[in-house]
Protein backbone atom coordinates (compact mmCIF):
# COMPACT_ATOMS: atom_id res chain seq x y z
CA UNK A 1 0.00 0.00 0.00
CA UNK A 2 3.18 2.49 0.50
CA UNK A 3 3.98 2.23 -2.37
CA UNK A 4 0.59 2.74 -4.50
CA UNK A 5 -0.13 5.49 -1.70
CA UNK A 6 3.42 7.11 -2.52
CA UNK A 7 2.37 7.44 -6.50
CA UNK A 8 -0.90 8.79 -6.04
CA UNK A 9 -0.26 11.63 -4.04
CA UNK A 10 2.65 12.43 -5.82
CA UNK A 11 0.30 12.17 -8.95
CA UNK A 12 -2.07 14.47 -7.46
CA UNK A 13 0.47 17.20 -6.68
CA UNK A 14 2.16 17.08 -10.16
CA UNK A 15 -1.30 18.12 -11.93
CA UNK A 16 -2.04 21.24 -9.79
CA UNK A 17 1.66 22.21 -11.04
CA UNK A 18 0.09 24.44 -14.18
CA UNK A 19 1.98 27.56 -15.02
CA UNK A 20 -0.34 30.60 -14.88
CA UNK A 21 -1.39 33.22 -12.30
CA UNK A 22 -3.26 31.63 -9.30
CA UNK A 23 -6.20 33.75 -7.90
CA UNK A 24 -8.43 33.43 -5.02
CA UNK A 25 -8.32 31.07 -2.18
CA UNK A 26 -5.60 30.36 0.24
CA UNK A 27 -5.33 26.67 -0.02
CA UNK A 28 -4.50 26.94 -4.12
CA UNK A 29 -1.09 26.36 -4.53
CA UNK A 30 0.72 29.20 -7.04
CA UNK A 31 0.89 28.41 -10.35
CA UNK A 32 -2.88 27.11 -10.46
CA UNK A 33 -5.22 28.40 -13.20
CA UNK A 34 -8.94 27.96 -11.89
CA UNK A 35 -11.25 27.32 -13.74
CA UNK A 36 -14.19 29.07 -15.08
CA UNK A 37 -16.88 27.00 -13.64
CA UNK A 38 -16.08 25.71 -9.80
CA UNK A 39 -19.16 22.68 -9.90
CA UNK A 40 -18.19 19.29 -8.41
CA UNK A 41 -20.52 17.02 -9.12
CA UNK A 42 -19.77 12.88 -7.13
CA UNK A 43 -21.90 9.81 -6.93
CA UNK A 44 -23.33 8.38 -3.87
CA UNK A 45 -24.70 4.82 -3.82
CA UNK A 46 -27.49 5.56 -1.87
CA UNK A 47 -30.18 8.48 -0.23
CA UNK A 48 -28.52 9.96 2.65
CA UNK A 49 -30.39 9.09 5.98
CA UNK A 50 -30.36 13.04 6.68
CA UNK A 51 -29.02 16.46 6.87
CA UNK A 52 -29.92 17.05 10.25
CA UNK A 53 -26.40 17.12 12.34
CA UNK A 54 -27.92 14.70 15.36
CA UNK A 55 -29.63 12.73 12.83
CA UNK A 56 -27.53 11.81 10.26
CA UNK A 57 -26.48 8.30 10.88
CA UNK A 58 -24.31 7.45 6.90
CA UNK A 59 -21.07 8.70 5.50
CA UNK A 60 -22.74 9.90 2.27
CA UNK A 61 -24.92 11.79 4.67
CA UNK A 62 -22.33 13.25 7.23
CA UNK A 63 -20.31 14.26 3.95
CA UNK A 64 -23.38 16.78 2.92
CA UNK A 65 -23.97 17.68 6.81
CA UNK A 66 -19.84 18.94 6.78
CA UNK A 67 -20.39 20.80 4.09
CA UNK A 68 -23.77 22.51 5.64
CA UNK A 69 -22.43 22.86 8.95
CA UNK A 70 -19.58 23.61 10.91
CA UNK A 71 -18.51 22.53 14.29
CA UNK A 72 -15.94 23.38 16.69
CA UNK A 73 -12.62 21.81 15.42
CA UNK A 74 -12.31 20.40 12.16
CA UNK A 75 -9.63 18.17 10.05
CA UNK A 76 -6.76 19.41 7.29
CA UNK A 77 -5.69 16.98 4.50
CA UNK A 78 -3.59 15.11 7.10
CA UNK A 79 -6.49 14.68 9.60
CA UNK A 80 -5.10 16.92 12.25
CA UNK A 81 -7.38 19.01 14.04
CA UNK A 82 -8.27 22.82 12.90
CA UNK A 83 -10.37 25.53 14.00
CA UNK A 84 -13.58 25.64 12.98
CA UNK A 85 -16.48 27.88 14.71
CA UNK A 86 -13.88 27.83 17.65
CA UNK A 87 -10.69 29.43 17.51
CA UNK A 88 -8.89 26.91 19.90
CA UNK A 89 -9.55 25.59 23.43
CA UNK A 90 -8.18 24.52 26.79
CA UNK A 91 -8.10 21.78 28.89
CA UNK A 92 -7.78 21.59 32.40
CA UNK A 93 -5.10 19.35 33.67
CA UNK A 94 -6.78 16.30 34.30
CA UNK A 95 -8.36 16.49 31.05
CA UNK A 96 -12.14 16.61 32.50
CA UNK A 97 -13.13 20.19 31.39
CA UNK A 98 -12.48 21.69 27.86
CA UNK A 99 -13.15 25.74 27.27
CA UNK A 100 -13.75 26.10 23.95
CA UNK A 101 -13.24 29.92 22.43
CA UNK A 102 -15.25 31.02 19.52
CA UNK A 103 -14.80 32.95 16.42
CA UNK A 104 -17.22 36.53 16.74
CA UNK A 105 -17.95 36.32 12.82
CA UNK A 106 -19.20 33.28 12.59
CA UNK A 107 -23.22 33.30 11.17
CA UNK A 108 -25.74 31.34 10.39
CA UNK A 109 -26.84 31.19 6.98
CA UNK A 110 -29.70 33.87 7.70
CA UNK A 111 -27.53 36.13 9.35
CA UNK A 112 -27.53 35.49 13.09
CA UNK A 113 -24.38 35.16 15.02
CA UNK A 114 -23.21 31.18 15.89
CA UNK A 115 -23.19 31.44 19.89
CA UNK A 116 -22.16 28.63 21.97
CA UNK A 117 -25.79 28.55 23.29
CA UNK A 118 -26.35 26.88 19.67
CA UNK A 119 -24.13 24.26 20.71
CA UNK A 120 -25.86 23.71 23.60
CA UNK A 121 -28.67 23.28 22.47
CA UNK A 122 -27.47 20.88 19.67
CA UNK A 123 -25.68 19.03 22.68
CA UNK A 124 -29.01 18.79 24.64
CA UNK A 125 -31.10 17.85 21.84
CA UNK A 126 -28.65 14.70 20.80
CA UNK A 127 -29.28 13.20 24.15
CA UNK A 128 -32.62 13.60 24.73
CA UNK A 129 -34.81 10.54 24.00
CA UNK A 130 -37.60 12.63 22.49
CA UNK A 131 -34.90 13.57 19.34
CA UNK A 132 -34.50 9.57 19.04
CA UNK A 133 -30.60 10.15 17.55
CA UNK A 134 -29.38 7.33 15.92
CA UNK A 135 -25.94 8.66 17.36
CA UNK A 136 -27.03 9.47 20.97
CA UNK A 137 -24.30 6.31 22.03
CA UNK A 138 -21.89 8.80 20.19
CA UNK A 139 -22.90 11.37 23.23
CA UNK A 140 -22.45 8.61 25.92
CA UNK A 141 -19.03 7.76 24.93
CA UNK A 142 -17.91 11.25 24.73
CA UNK A 143 -17.82 11.50 28.50
CA UNK A 144 -19.75 14.39 28.89
CA UNK A 145 -21.19 14.73 32.30
CA UNK A 146 -24.97 13.68 32.65
CA UNK A 147 -25.16 12.19 29.35
CA UNK A 148 -25.52 8.31 30.17
CA UNK A 149 -28.52 9.13 32.50
CA UNK A 150 -30.00 11.55 30.31
CA UNK A 151 -30.09 9.40 27.07
CA UNK A 152 -31.71 6.63 30.07
CA UNK A 153 -34.37 8.71 30.89
CA UNK A 154 -33.03 9.20 34.30
CA UNK A 155 -32.31 13.29 34.46
CA UNK A 156 -33.15 15.95 32.16
CA UNK A 157 -31.15 17.43 29.16
CA UNK A 158 -30.73 20.71 30.85
CA UNK A 159 -28.29 18.73 33.21
CA UNK A 160 -26.26 17.78 30.36
CA UNK A 161 -22.04 18.84 31.15
CA UNK A 162 -22.03 21.36 28.79
CA UNK A 163 -22.85 25.84 29.11
CA UNK A 164 -22.15 28.78 27.40
CA UNK A 165 -20.38 30.99 29.82
CA UNK A 166 -21.09 33.97 27.24
CA UNK A 167 -22.02 34.10 23.22
CA UNK A 168 -18.37 32.92 22.55
CA UNK A 169 -17.31 30.85 25.34
CA UNK A 170 -18.27 26.78 25.65
CA UNK A 171 -17.60 24.68 28.42
CA UNK A 172 -17.73 20.92 28.50
CA UNK A 173 -17.56 19.25 31.68
CA UNK A 174 -16.36 15.49 31.29
CA UNK A 175 -17.56 12.29 33.99
CA UNK A 176 -14.08 11.28 33.56
CA UNK A 177 -10.59 12.37 31.67
CA UNK A 178 -11.11 12.06 27.82
CA UNK A 179 -7.45 12.97 26.22
CA UNK A 180 -9.11 12.96 22.65
CA UNK A 181 -12.22 14.83 23.02
CA UNK A 182 -11.57 17.76 21.01
CA UNK A 183 -10.88 15.13 18.08
CA UNK A 184 -14.64 13.71 18.94
CA UNK A 185 -16.05 17.32 17.96
CA UNK A 186 -15.19 16.90 14.49
CA UNK A 187 -18.24 14.65 14.20
CA UNK A 188 -21.47 15.66 13.09
CA UNK A 189 -23.54 14.96 15.89
CA UNK A 190 -21.42 17.85 18.06
CA UNK A 191 -22.28 20.19 15.39
CA UNK A 192 -24.74 23.01 16.18
CA UNK A 193 -28.47 23.46 15.21
CA UNK A 194 -30.49 26.52 15.15
CA UNK A 195 -33.11 26.16 17.83
CA UNK A 196 -35.41 28.81 16.39
CA UNK A 197 -35.63 27.06 12.70
CA UNK A 198 -36.26 24.30 14.40
CA UNK A 199 -39.06 25.06 16.92
CA UNK A 200 -40.46 26.84 13.41
CA UNK A 201 -40.71 23.78 11.22
CA UNK A 202 -40.40 20.62 13.15
CA UNK A 203 -39.07 17.87 11.38
CA UNK A 204 -39.23 19.70 8.06
CA UNK A 205 -36.54 22.24 9.30
CA UNK A 206 -33.73 20.33 6.90
CA UNK A 207 -35.81 21.37 3.91
CA UNK A 208 -33.94 23.32 1.15
CA UNK A 209 -36.71 26.62 1.64
CA UNK A 210 -36.61 26.05 5.65
CA UNK A 211 -32.93 25.26 6.19
CA UNK A 212 -30.63 27.46 7.99
CA UNK A 213 -27.15 26.32 8.48
CA UNK A 214 -23.51 27.84 8.99
CA UNK A 215 -21.24 25.81 6.99
CA UNK A 216 -19.34 26.95 3.92
CA UNK A 217 -22.45 25.70 1.57
CA UNK A 218 -26.38 26.15 1.47
CA UNK A 219 -28.86 23.82 0.78
CA UNK A 220 -30.53 24.56 -2.54
CA UNK A 221 -31.73 21.34 -4.15
CA UNK A 222 -32.78 17.97 -2.96
CA UNK A 223 -34.92 14.92 -4.82
CA UNK A 224 -34.47 12.55 -3.14
CA UNK A 225 -32.49 9.76 -4.68
CA UNK A 226 -31.97 11.23 -7.17
CA UNK A 227 -29.44 14.24 -6.12
CA UNK A 228 -28.56 17.10 -3.22
CA UNK A 229 -27.25 20.52 -4.18
CA UNK A 230 -25.41 22.78 -1.90
CA UNK A 231 -24.00 26.04 -2.96
CA UNK A 232 -21.84 28.31 -1.19
CA UNK A 233 -23.12 30.48 2.40
CA UNK A 234 -22.13 34.08 1.42
CA UNK A 235 -22.42 34.62 5.42
CA UNK A 236 -19.70 31.53 6.06
CA UNK A 237 -16.89 33.48 7.63
CA UNK A 238 -14.20 32.28 5.77
CA UNK A 239 -16.38 32.90 2.13
CA UNK A 240 -13.63 34.58 1.43
CA UNK A 241 -11.19 31.03 0.43
CA UNK A 242 -13.90 29.32 -0.79
CA UNK A 243 -13.17 28.20 -4.24
CA UNK A 244 -15.48 25.66 -5.31
CA UNK A 245 -19.33 27.41 -6.04
CA UNK A 246 -21.51 24.19 -6.39
CA UNK A 247 -21.65 20.58 -5.28
CA UNK A 248 -23.94 17.88 -6.67
CA UNK A 249 -24.32 14.42 -5.06
CA UNK A 250 -26.10 12.10 -7.71
CA UNK A 251 -27.32 8.88 -6.55
CA UNK A 252 -26.46 5.68 -8.64
CA UNK A 253 -26.80 2.66 -7.12
CA UNK A 254 -25.38 0.83 -10.29
CA UNK A 255 -21.43 1.41 -10.03
CA UNK A 256 -20.98 0.47 -13.69
CA UNK A 257 -23.68 3.19 -14.30
CA UNK A 258 -21.83 5.40 -12.48
CA UNK A 259 -18.53 4.92 -14.48
CA UNK A 260 -19.63 5.15 -17.20
CA UNK A 261 -21.30 8.25 -16.74
CA UNK A 262 -17.75 9.47 -15.10
CA UNK A 263 -15.83 8.47 -18.41
CA UNK A 264 -18.67 10.63 -20.11
CA UNK A 265 -17.93 13.39 -18.37
CA UNK A 266 -20.65 13.74 -16.46
CA UNK A 267 -19.08 13.21 -12.82
CA UNK A 268 -15.38 14.48 -10.84
CA UNK A 269 -16.14 11.18 -8.69
CA UNK A 270 -16.90 7.85 -8.81
CA UNK A 271 -16.00 4.68 -6.78
CA UNK A 272 -14.09 2.20 -8.56
CA UNK A 273 -16.05 -1.01 -9.47
CA UNK A 274 -14.37 -4.25 -7.93
CA UNK A 275 -11.97 -6.22 -9.50
CA UNK A 276 -11.40 -3.23 -12.13
CA UNK A 277 -9.03 -1.13 -10.47
CA UNK A 278 -5.83 -2.64 -12.34
CA UNK A 279 -7.16 -2.30 -15.60
CA UNK A 280 -8.06 1.45 -14.79
CA UNK A 281 -5.09 2.51 -13.38
CA UNK A 282 -3.13 1.45 -16.63
CA UNK A 283 -5.80 2.84 -18.77
CA UNK A 284 -5.88 6.61 -16.52
CA UNK A 285 -3.28 6.55 -14.57
CA UNK A 286 -3.67 10.36 -13.15
CA UNK A 287 -7.69 9.54 -12.42
CA UNK A 288 -7.83 5.87 -10.54
CA UNK A 289 -6.43 6.35 -7.03
CA UNK A 290 -6.47 4.18 -4.14
CA UNK A 291 -5.22 4.84 -0.52
CA UNK A 292 -5.57 3.74 2.99
CA UNK A 293 -9.25 4.76 4.71
CA UNK A 294 -10.02 3.84 8.46
CA UNK A 295 -12.63 1.62 7.26
CA UNK A 296 -13.94 -1.80 8.48
CA UNK A 297 -15.74 -4.34 6.45
CA UNK A 298 -17.29 -7.04 8.07
CA UNK A 299 -20.47 -9.55 8.73
CA UNK A 300 -22.33 -9.50 12.46
CA UNK A 301 -23.72 -12.47 13.37
CA UNK A 302 -27.35 -12.07 15.51
CA UNK A 303 -26.84 -13.32 18.74
CA UNK A 304 -29.89 -12.39 20.08
CA UNK A 305 -32.34 -15.61 21.31
CA UNK A 306 -34.01 -15.01 18.02
CA UNK A 307 -31.34 -15.59 16.48
CA UNK A 308 -29.84 -18.88 14.88
CA UNK A 309 -29.03 -21.05 17.56
CA UNK A 310 -25.93 -22.73 15.61
CA UNK A 311 -24.85 -18.74 16.11
CA UNK A 312 -24.51 -18.99 19.72
CA UNK A 313 -21.74 -21.13 19.63
CA UNK A 314 -18.55 -19.56 19.18
CA UNK A 315 -17.07 -22.83 17.36
CA UNK A 316 -19.64 -22.21 14.62
CA UNK A 317 -18.76 -18.52 14.11
CA UNK A 318 -15.48 -19.25 14.28
CA UNK A 319 -15.43 -22.13 11.08
CA UNK A 320 -17.20 -19.71 9.29
CA UNK A 321 -14.80 -16.72 9.62
CA UNK A 322 -11.73 -19.16 9.08
CA UNK A 323 -13.16 -20.21 6.03
CA UNK A 324 -13.29 -17.23 4.61
CA UNK A 325 -10.40 -16.75 1.76
CA UNK A 326 -9.98 -12.92 2.21
CA UNK A 327 -7.09 -12.56 -0.09
CA UNK A 328 -9.12 -13.88 -2.76
CA UNK A 329 -11.73 -11.09 -1.87
CA UNK A 330 -9.32 -8.36 -1.56
CA UNK A 331 -6.73 -9.52 -4.54
CA UNK A 332 -9.46 -10.90 -7.13
CA UNK A 333 -12.59 -9.48 -5.76
CA UNK A 334 -11.92 -6.44 -5.25
CA UNK A 335 -8.48 -5.70 -6.45
CA UNK A 336 -8.35 -1.85 -5.34
CA UNK A 337 -5.72 -1.87 -2.56
CA UNK A 338 -7.58 -3.06 0.21
CA UNK A 339 -6.46 -5.23 2.94
CA UNK A 340 -7.12 -8.44 4.74
CA UNK A 341 -8.84 -8.29 7.74
CA UNK A 342 -7.84 -10.42 10.93
CA UNK A 343 -8.86 -7.84 13.32
CA UNK A 344 -12.44 -5.19 13.89
CA UNK A 345 -9.65 -2.42 14.11
CA UNK A 346 -7.77 -1.22 10.72
CA UNK A 347 -4.44 -1.13 10.60
CA UNK A 348 -4.78 2.53 9.44
CA UNK A 349 -5.78 3.66 13.06
CA UNK A 350 -3.30 6.15 15.37
CA UNK A 351 -1.18 4.93 18.00
CA UNK A 352 -2.59 1.14 17.71
CA UNK A 353 -1.08 -1.59 16.10
CA UNK A 354 -3.97 -4.58 16.36
CA UNK A 355 -2.33 -7.51 16.71
CA UNK A 356 -2.96 -10.45 14.69
CA UNK A 357 -4.75 -13.36 15.97
CA UNK A 358 -2.82 -16.92 15.82
CA UNK A 359 -5.01 -18.19 12.95
CA UNK A 360 -4.08 -15.50 10.21
CA UNK A 361 -0.74 -16.73 9.94
CA UNK A 362 -1.89 -20.46 9.18
CA UNK A 363 -2.18 -21.14 5.15
CA UNK A 364 -5.66 -21.05 4.04
CA UNK A 365 -5.85 -24.80 3.81
CA UNK A 366 -5.07 -24.71 7.16
CA UNK A 367 -7.57 -22.44 8.24
CA UNK A 368 -9.66 -24.99 6.25
CA UNK A 369 -9.03 -27.47 7.90
CA UNK A 370 -9.97 -26.13 11.40
CA UNK A 371 -13.47 -24.79 10.49
CA UNK A 372 -13.79 -28.53 9.15
CA UNK A 373 -13.11 -29.58 12.71
CA UNK A 374 -15.13 -26.71 14.44
CA UNK A 375 -17.97 -27.23 12.95
CA UNK A 376 -18.28 -31.20 13.16
CA UNK A 377 -17.18 -30.55 17.09
CA UNK A 378 -20.38 -28.05 17.01
CA UNK A 379 -22.53 -31.14 15.78
CA UNK A 380 -22.62 -29.94 12.04
CA UNK A 381 -21.89 -32.00 8.57
CA UNK A 382 -23.47 -34.21 5.91
CA UNK A 383 -26.04 -35.61 8.14
CA UNK A 384 -26.79 -31.95 9.83
CA UNK A 385 -25.57 -29.30 7.50
CA UNK A 386 -25.32 -25.59 8.21
CA UNK A 387 -28.07 -23.22 6.52
CA UNK A 388 -28.69 -19.38 7.36
CA UNK A 389 -29.55 -16.36 5.40
CA UNK A 390 -27.16 -13.16 5.03
CA UNK A 391 -28.39 -9.79 4.12
CA UNK A 392 -26.34 -6.11 2.29
CA UNK A 393 -27.79 -3.54 1.41
CA UNK A 394 -27.69 -3.25 -2.69
CA UNK A 395 -24.76 -2.94 -4.39
CA UNK A 396 -22.46 -5.10 -7.39
CA UNK A 397 -19.43 -5.23 -4.90
CA UNK A 398 -21.45 -6.62 -1.56
CA UNK A 399 -23.62 -9.16 -3.85
CA UNK A 400 -19.77 -10.37 -5.25
CA UNK A 401 -18.45 -10.56 -1.55
CA UNK A 402 -21.75 -12.01 -0.27
CA UNK A 403 -21.64 -14.62 -3.53
CA UNK A 404 -17.47 -15.63 -2.91
CA UNK A 405 -18.60 -16.33 0.85
CA UNK A 406 -20.99 -18.49 -0.06
CA UNK A 407 -19.24 -20.45 -2.59
CA UNK A 408 -16.65 -20.84 -0.11
CA UNK A 409 -18.75 -22.51 2.47
CA UNK A 410 -20.40 -24.20 0.54
CA UNK A 411 -17.43 -25.82 -0.88
CA UNK A 412 -15.52 -26.36 2.15
CA UNK A 413 -17.94 -27.20 4.90
CA UNK A 414 -21.09 -27.69 3.24
CA UNK A 415 -22.87 -25.04 3.90
CA UNK A 416 -25.85 -23.34 2.61
CA UNK A 417 -26.68 -20.00 2.52
CA UNK A 418 -29.68 -17.80 1.03
CA UNK A 419 -28.32 -14.17 -0.04
CA UNK A 420 -30.51 -11.46 -0.11
CA UNK A 421 -30.60 -7.65 -0.88
CA UNK A 422 -32.19 -4.41 0.70
CA UNK A 423 -32.44 -1.10 -0.26
CA UNK A 424 -30.01 1.23 2.04
CA UNK A 425 -32.72 2.90 4.36
CA UNK A 426 -34.80 -0.59 5.01
CA UNK A 427 -31.41 -2.56 5.40
CA UNK A 428 -30.36 -0.41 8.56
CA UNK A 429 -34.06 -0.95 9.76
CA UNK A 430 -33.62 -4.25 9.21
CA UNK A 431 -30.49 -4.90 10.74
CA UNK A 432 -30.64 -2.16 13.43
CA UNK A 433 -34.25 -4.02 14.88
CA UNK A 434 -32.01 -7.86 14.67
CA UNK A 435 -34.41 -8.80 11.61
CA UNK A 436 -31.15 -10.85 9.87
CA UNK A 437 -29.20 -13.85 10.71
CA UNK A 438 -25.86 -12.92 9.60
CA UNK A 439 -25.29 -9.53 7.99
CA UNK A 440 -23.21 -7.02 6.50
CA UNK A 441 -21.15 -4.37 8.67
CA UNK A 442 -18.89 -1.66 7.85
CA UNK A 443 -18.01 0.94 9.58
CA UNK A 444 -15.61 3.91 9.32
CA UNK A 445 -13.92 5.75 12.08
CA UNK A 446 -15.65 8.70 13.73
CA UNK A 447 -12.23 9.90 14.75
CA UNK A 448 -8.72 8.23 14.55
CA UNK A 449 -8.57 6.05 18.05
CA UNK A 450 -9.44 2.53 18.51
CA UNK A 451 -12.02 3.18 20.44
CA UNK A 452 -14.44 4.38 17.99
CA UNK A 453 -14.54 0.61 16.35
CA UNK A 454 -13.91 -1.55 19.83
CA UNK A 455 -17.06 0.33 21.29
CA UNK A 456 -19.31 -0.77 18.78
CA UNK A 457 -18.53 -4.49 20.28
CA UNK A 458 -19.65 -3.26 24.01
CA UNK A 459 -22.89 -3.77 25.30
CA UNK A 460 -24.40 -0.47 25.21
CA UNK A 461 -23.53 0.84 21.65
CA UNK A 462 -26.12 1.65 19.70
CA UNK A 463 -24.61 0.37 16.54
CA UNK A 464 -24.20 -3.38 18.61
CA UNK A 465 -26.08 -5.15 15.85
CA UNK A 466 -25.59 -8.58 16.56
CA UNK A 467 -25.78 -7.68 20.38
CA UNK A 468 -22.51 -9.05 21.21
CA UNK A 469 -22.31 -9.16 25.12
CA UNK A 470 -19.42 -9.71 27.35
CA UNK A 471 -18.43 -8.15 30.29
CA UNK A 472 -14.54 -8.48 29.88
CA UNK A 473 -14.82 -6.27 26.90
CA UNK A 474 -17.27 -3.61 28.40
CA UNK A 475 -15.23 -3.29 31.40
CA UNK A 476 -11.45 -3.14 29.63
CA UNK A 477 -13.13 -0.35 27.07
CA UNK A 478 -14.31 1.76 30.25
CA UNK A 479 -11.41 0.96 31.96
CA UNK A 480 -9.47 2.41 28.42
CA UNK A 481 -11.14 6.01 28.79
CA UNK A 482 -9.13 7.16 31.11
CA UNK A 483 -6.23 4.42 31.12
CA UNK A 484 -2.25 5.79 30.38
CA UNK A 485 -1.62 2.98 28.22
CA UNK A 486 -5.02 2.36 26.19
CA UNK A 487 -3.55 -0.16 23.88
CA UNK A 488 -2.90 -2.99 25.74
CA UNK A 489 -6.34 -2.86 26.64
CA UNK A 490 -7.11 -3.11 23.22
CA UNK A 491 -5.18 -5.41 22.32
CA UNK A 492 -6.91 -7.51 24.89
CA UNK A 493 -10.07 -6.47 23.30
CA UNK A 494 -9.09 -7.79 20.07
CA UNK A 495 -8.05 -10.96 21.37
CA UNK A 496 -11.48 -11.77 22.78
CA UNK A 497 -12.76 -10.75 19.42
CA UNK A 498 -10.85 -13.09 18.01
CA UNK A 499 -11.63 -15.95 20.52
CA UNK A 500 -15.44 -15.26 20.75
CA UNK A 501 -15.63 -14.22 16.94
CA UNK A 502 -19.21 -12.37 16.95
CA UNK A 503 -18.24 -10.41 13.75
CA UNK A 504 -16.52 -11.76 10.92
CA UNK A 505 -13.57 -9.16 9.57
CA UNK A 506 -13.45 -9.16 5.97
CA UNK A 507 -11.01 -6.22 5.05
CA UNK A 508 -10.12 -3.03 5.98
CA UNK A 509 -11.09 -0.12 3.45
CA UNK A 510 -9.03 1.92 0.76
CA UNK A 511 -10.11 4.87 -0.88
CA UNK A 512 -10.92 3.49 -4.73
CA UNK A 513 -11.67 5.92 -6.72
CA UNK A 514 -12.18 7.71 -9.90
CA UNK A 515 -11.19 11.46 -9.80
CA UNK A 516 -10.85 13.63 -12.65
CA UNK A 517 -7.65 15.13 -12.07
CA UNK A 518 -9.01 18.91 -12.49
CA UNK A 519 -10.14 18.20 -8.60
CA UNK A 520 -7.59 19.77 -6.60
CA UNK A 521 -6.74 19.02 -2.80
CA UNK A 522 -8.26 15.89 -2.65
CA UNK A 523 -7.13 14.69 1.01
CA UNK A 524 -5.60 11.46 0.33
CA UNK A 525 -3.79 11.79 3.23
CA UNK A 526 -6.63 11.86 5.66
CA UNK A 527 -7.77 8.17 6.37
CA UNK A 528 -10.83 9.08 8.20
CA UNK A 529 -11.49 10.98 4.44
CA UNK A 530 -13.58 13.83 6.45
CA UNK A 531 -13.27 16.45 3.34
CA UNK A 532 -14.87 19.45 3.48
CA UNK A 533 -15.95 20.72 -0.64
CA UNK A 534 -14.49 24.06 0.67
CA UNK A 535 -10.94 23.26 0.30
CA UNK A 536 -11.36 21.82 -2.79
CA UNK A 537 -11.02 23.27 -6.08
CA UNK A 538 -11.34 22.66 -10.03
CA UNK A 539 -8.02 23.46 -11.78
CA UNK A 540 -8.26 24.58 -15.35
CA UNK A 541 -8.15 22.34 -18.42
Amino acid sequence: MKSVRTTIISGLLASTMLAAPAFAGGHVPAGVTLADDQTFTYRVLDEHSSVDPQIVEDVSGAEIVRDLFEGLMNQDAEGNLVPGVATGFEASDDKTTYTFSLRPDAKWSDGRQVTAQDFVFAWQRAVDPATASPYSWYMEITSIENAAAIIAGDAEPSSLGVKAIDDLTLEVQLSAPLPYFAQMTTHSTLFPSPSWVIEAHGSEWTRPENIVSNGAYVLTEHSPAERSVRERNEMYWDNGNTIVEKVVSLVINDENVALTRYLAGELDRTEVPSGQFPRLSQEYPEEAISFPRLCNYYYTFNLTEDGPEAFQDARVRKALALAVDRKVIVENVLAGGQTEAYTFTPVSVADFEPPLPEFAGKTQAEKDAMAKELLAEAGYGPDNPLSFNMIYNTSESHKKIAVAMSQMWKQKLGVETELGNMEWKVFLEERGNQNFELARGAWCGDYNEASTFLDLLTSPSGYNDGKFSNEKVDALMQEARTADDAGALYAQVEQIVADEMPIIPIYHYAGVYMMDSDVGNWPVGNVEQNWYSKNLYKIAE
